[in-house]
């Protein structure tokens, strides 16, 4: 194991790695008291099993520069391995623009080889690599220095293990012919847009019973204040102003600071200074909005009439392939995609791509009662009709 912490060190490392056809890659990171993710640790290893084909670059010990690292993720004959990636991503995303290519991340691929939904690390340690992780540094800080011996091993086996793992998901994908598959999956993680968070648009992640176009002003103008105040300090958006307060705060429309100290669920530092002001401003911005700039509810699913036997067959349709396909059923078809499709939409995900020739296409023709299902065994069968 080699532990970085210089620029020449990460960079001679990453040259090595050059001339592997993959590398494996890991992060540490907290984000408990900032808003973006603050970076502690990068692992690395390419193939092999000598001292010097594992790395931990440490940011925070060390003067470097990731740009060494950076390089090789633009390099397109490696591919860079994660488990899990969407976080890994963010970082570097928001660090430097940067997304690696090519990608592959094996919690997809697990999940595209049948090994059920969201698999965790831990488990295709165990399934493929035949090991067991050290599970005593988990729940650890990762900005504290210096690392313990024990900090350092379970980092390094983010990605030692890794190796093993990639190589036997890329064969089995290889023997399937699934590789599209995966491609197709990791497209929205490999969009930077997937890492944008715009103030604007924040209120569409607040859920809300109300409808009124008003109420929803006012929301949409605080939402996009906590997230502007939130970004520009690098703190929680909690930590400016939780989503239970935030709605209360736009069902009672504070005017002045009084108001504020009325309120059941305000953080007592959310009543003064520039979180007050900037409340009472997004409370009046959203009060005082023009009729036709009035945010309206998406309620196209909520006239929905979803016919409930409907979605039950495909669900059982749905789990049919998924065991036919050896293919987890959540990465084929949500409840609320098989919903969708039971009340007559036709704009979901289970109908394009890989899905749709696995599920979509009899999911359509059961849905206009093309086909019906047979139970033989314990195996779902789609009889013509």
């Amino acid at each position: 194991m080699k532990n970085i912490t210089t620029t020449d060190e990460l960079a001679a490392f990453c040259a090595q790695a050059r001339e592997h056809p993959y590398v494996t890659v890991d992060t540490e990171f907290l984000r408990e008291r900032t808003y973006y993710s603050k970076l502690c640790l990068v692992q690395l290893a390419m193939p092999g099993e000598g001292a010097g084909t594992a790395a931990l670059v440490d940011p925070i010990a060390g003067d470097l520069s990731l740009d060494p690292l950076y390089e090789l993720f633009a390099d397109t004959s490696v591919v860079k391995v994660f488990h899990a990636a969407r976080q890994d991503l963010e970082i570097f995303q928001v660090d430097a623009g940067v997304i690696p290519q090519p990608l592959f991340d094996t919690q997809v691929a697990a999940m595209v080889c049948g090994f059920g939904e969201q698999v965790g690390y831990e488990t295709l340690v165990r399934r493929i690599a035949r090991a067991q992780l050290d599970k005593t540094s988990r729940f650890t800080d990762w900005s504290r220095r210096p690392l313990s011996e024990a900090q350092m091993k379970y980092a390094l086996a983010d990605v030692t293990h890794l190796r093993r793992i990639y190589e036997y998901l890329a064969k089995e994908l290889e023997k399937t012919g699934r590789h599209t598959w995966v491609a197709e999956e990791l497209a929205t993680l490999t969009d930077p847009e997937t890492y944008v968070t715009r103030p604007e648009d924040a209120w569409k992640r607040i859920k809300t019973r109300n409808g009124s176009g008003r109420y929803l002003a006012v929301v949409r103008e605080l939402a996009r204040f906590r997230e502007s105040h939130a970004q520009a300090r690098n703190m929680p958006r909690n930590r400016v102003l939780k989503d239970d307060a935030l709605l209360e705060l736009a069902a009672t429309k504070p005017a002045t600071v009084q108001d504020l100290h009325k309120s059941r669920l305000l953080l007592r530092e959310a009543r003064k200074g520039d979180v007050a002001d900037g409340i009472l401003a997004a409370v009046k911005s959203g009060l005082d909005c023009p009729d036709g700039d009035l945010p309206k509810p998406d309620k196209s699913r909520e006239k929905l009439q979803v016919n409930p036997a409907l979605a039950d067959l495909l669900r059982v349709l749905l789990k049919g392939k998924a065991e036919s396909y050896g293919v987890a059923s959540k990465l084929i078809a949500t409840a609320a995609d098989l919903d969708a499709l039971a009340g007559g939409l036709r704009d979901v995900p289970a109908l394009s791509g890989w899905r749709h020739d696995v599920f979509g296409a009899d999911a359509i023709r059961l849905c206009e009662g093309r086909i019906a299902l047979r139970a033989k065994g314990s195996v779902i069968e789609v009889v013509e009709l």
